[in-house]
């Protein structure tokens, strides 16, 4: 079997895979990988890891438990753009077991189909959007910087780019293809951007409730209805709502 655990913040030793390894006393052969570091996309980037570890190892299992945890980077210094974290991130996780066993499929809630990367880490404004530094008085934190929404934005462009070819249906390609080479052909300034119609190939869309400008970027640059947007924004409002009662913001 495979094992994938992944948390950005919180990083234990032994590590989160080793010690749900131990607590349920898996066989030594099992595979165990720990992600850190990875941000909000960690969980995306453990499905993929997954997903690849499948395709080697037939007749198999995959867990993959995504996780955070902010007590042991809780920022109690005065600089805004690092106190942010503080009410953001919190505690929780989830899990999801995967396999490419056949006689399974029967009873699978889900099946993956694909799954789209874009790396922005040679970036530097990508790089630095969300860091782990000290403020002016030495105090440690994580810093989110401005630039967080506009890499949000080129990373989606880049996503969405690979992403459409695989799930459009032909009309949408092909109105994409011709507004493509009309912007070439007459000039980028004349003619606008045609945006792919994603309510064509999704009935849901599941957006990363990171806040209430991550859901706008998404919204605006897909030009998304409200209608598929709510779901996330409903997310948002409940946990926050939630936070703000418990007195934790």
């Amino acid at each position: 079997g495979i094992i994938i655990t992944n948390s950005s913040l919180f990083n234990t030793t032994p590590s989160l895979s080793a010690t749900i390894m131990n607590h349920f006393k898996m066989s030594s052969k099992t595979l165990n990988y720990n992600l850190a570091g990875m941000g909000c996309s960690a969980g995306v980037i453990a499905i993929d890891l997954a997903r690849q570890m499948l395709q080697l190892y037939p007749d198999s299992y995959a867990l993959v438990v995504s996780t955070e945890n902010l007590t042991y980077n809780w920022y109690p210094g005065t600089n805004k753009g690092m106190l942010m974290t503080n009410t953001l991130f919190r505690v929780g996780g989830a899990a999801i077991l995967l396999s490419n066993k056949r006689k399974e499929s029967w009873r699978a809630k889900y099946e993956l189909q694909h799954v789209v990367r874009t790396n922005l880490a040679a970036s530097d404004a990508a790089y630095g959007c969300v860091f782990e530094t000290e403020d002016d008085n030495g105090v440690r934190g994580v810093k989110l910087s401005k630039d967080l929404m506009n890499v949000a934005g080129e990373a989606l462009k880049a996503n969405i780019t690979t992403l459409g070819p695989l799930v459009l249906p032909i009309s949408e390609q092909l109105l994409f293809a011709v507004n493509m080479l009309a912007r070439r052909l007459l000039g980028r300034k004349r003619i606008k951007p045609y945006v792919p119609d994603f309510s064509v190939a999704f009935q849901h869309i599941c957006i990363h409730t990171g806040g209430r400008g991550v859901i706008d970027e998404i919204e605006k640059h897909l030009q998304l209805n409200s209608k598929l947007i709510e779901p996330s924004r409903a997310a948002l409002f409940r946990y926050v709502a939630e936070l703000v009662y418990c007195g934790q913001i």
